[in-house]
């Protein structure tokens, strides 16, 4: 089994409001937000959605989300170099990186197998933005 097509786009920004703004001047409307400069948008005619992520370190990302049915099940007809394997994530998937011939990060998202655990959304935001 390959993936089920693009989910959403992952993108990265120095000013969230302003990227968020510019977003919904093309139709998307906000469908999610974190609090902590990021969330997500999809327009209401459908498509993939788009999660933008404030980020003043590193250099500005972007990458595509594609959704997979079944992380075991994942069987790509090439073999992929994986920047991260299949690991639960504080939203409730479980998230590989890969990187495509050119270098370009790609996201693949799975739902969260039953047997397995997300890692605590509140702790994870505690650690990587300290206390409200």
């Amino acid at each position: 089994m390959a993936t089920e097509g693009f989910e959403g786009f992952y993108v990265e920004t120095r000013n969230y409001g302003a990227t968020a703004a510019f977003w919904a001047s093309l139709g998307f409307e906000k469908i999610s937000e974190t609090g902590h400069g990021s969330g997500g948008w999809k327009h209401p005619s459908g498509g993939p959605y788009i999660f933008i992520v404030e980020q003043h370190d590193n250099e500005l990302n972007t990458w595509p989300i594609l959704h997979v049915t079944d992380a075991a099940g994942f069987s790509p007809s090439r073999p992929l170099e994986y920047l991260q394997p299949f690991t639960p994530q504080h939203w409730g998937v479980v998230e590989a990186l890969v990187r495509d011939p050119d270098g370009r990060t790609v996201s693949l998202q799975a739902p969260l197998p039953e047997a397995e655990t997300a890692p605590d959304a509140e702790a994870h935001h505690e650690q990587k933005y300290g206390a409200s």
